[in-house]
């Protein structure tokens, strides 16, 4: 018969083995360790726009990151479902890039409560609604709509008569950066222009942005000119010019600077983009999760590069593509540098 010391030792045995086994199976059972990863909600992967903004997030970063995308640009519901079904997963800082200003506000208020930083890009949240709501902004990184829309009413005022006709193509009815590059052009070509129409374009679409612009120049037919809202609806709209007999008339500016957009300006299909960086956008969020994640105090707001480009250098554009053929500033990339 085995002494009770051995049985003793032997139960011991049993008993750390199976603390072991328990401890195993906890373990399995435990969601994962997320503190150090990136999530990030963008809009619909649908636009050449978008793409760019999430392949510069997953360039930009040096660890996990997990990127979402609406199914459309238009899909806010489903959009602020997926940031609820992440808000929950304890990641260490979230990148968003919300389809309207209000449409994440709800899912923000669940961040809020975990204190864990969220950087607001391209589009912007509406600030009100977020206090209303208990979110907070770390940072926001993004274009200065307002301005880009100056910047191409500047360049079209200056190459047409004074007085001259133009219409505004801007995208869905309600979207703040489609709303700021209008505003921005009207204030750029107030005295200078004469705005005949204005139309919103459901889902940033090129194929209605095409008929629409048709629509217009049946209209009137002494248009000089139009500012479209992005490069997709504008290459509709200079379709549309061309299928119309009008390209020595009728010149296009739009804004964005895809990769399309760009080589259409060096043919001379569009006659200027105002070019955002998407890619560099992303990459700037990641950029700022990590510098938050450093400890340090972010800006408020960042303005992303933009840069006007003609035919005189589009090639440049397209060679530096995706990223700015032109020198700028980054704050986030300063503060990680020190």
């Amino acid at each position: 018969m085995a002494s009770a010391r051995s049985w003793r030792a032997r139960r011991f045995r049993r008993g750390v083995a199976g603390l072991a086994l328990a401890a195993v199976a906890v373990a399995a059972c435990a969601p994962p360790d997320r503190s150090a990863e990136v999530a990030a909600i963008i809009k619909g992967l649908d636009n050449p726009f978008f793409q760019a903004m999430g392949q510069g997030i997953e360039d930009g970063a040096t660890g996990p990151v997990t990127v979402q995308a609406a199914q459309s640009t238009a899909d806010t519901t489903g959009q602020a479902d997926k940031l609820s079904a992440v808000a929950v997963q304890g990641f260490g800082c979230y990148i968003i890039n919300p389809i309207s200003g209000t449409n994440l506000v709800q899912s923000l208020s669940l961040i809020a409560k975990q204190g864990k930083p969220v950087i607001n890009i391209d589009s912007p949240v509406n600030a009100e609604a977020a206090r209303l709501a208990g979110a907070t902004l770390a940072s926001y990184v993004g274009t200065d709509n307002t301005h880009a829309g100056q910047v191409a009413g500047d360049f079209l005022a200056g190459r047409l008569p004074a007085g001259a006709k133009v219409a505004l193509i801007g995208g869905t009815a309600g979207d703040v950066t489609s709303r700021a590059r209008l505003d921005g052009f009207r204030a750029a070509v107030d005295g200078k222009l004469t705005v005949s129409q204005t139309v919103d374009v459901n889902e940033w679409s090129r194929s209605e942005a095409l008929t629409r612009a048709e629509e217009i120049m049946r209209a009137n037919p002494d248009l000089a000119g139009f500012f479209v809202a992005n490069d997709d609806m504008g290459l509709g709209v200079s379709r549309a010019v061309q299928n119309a007999g009008k390209s020595d008339q009728v010149r296009v500016v739009s804004v964005d600077g895809v990769e399309d957009g760009l080589r259409a300006v060096k043919s001379g299909q569009l006659a200027a983009t105002v070019a955002q960086y998407p890619y560099t956008i992303g990459e700037m969020g990641v950029e700022a999760c990590r510098a938050a994640a450093a400890g340090h105090t972010l800006p408020a707001t960042v303005n992303a590069p933009v840069a006007l480009v003609t035919q005189d250098n589009a090639a440049d554009a397209l060679s530096a593509f995706p990223k700015p053929f032109e020198q700028y500033d980054d704050p986030y990339r300063q503060l990680l540098q020190q």
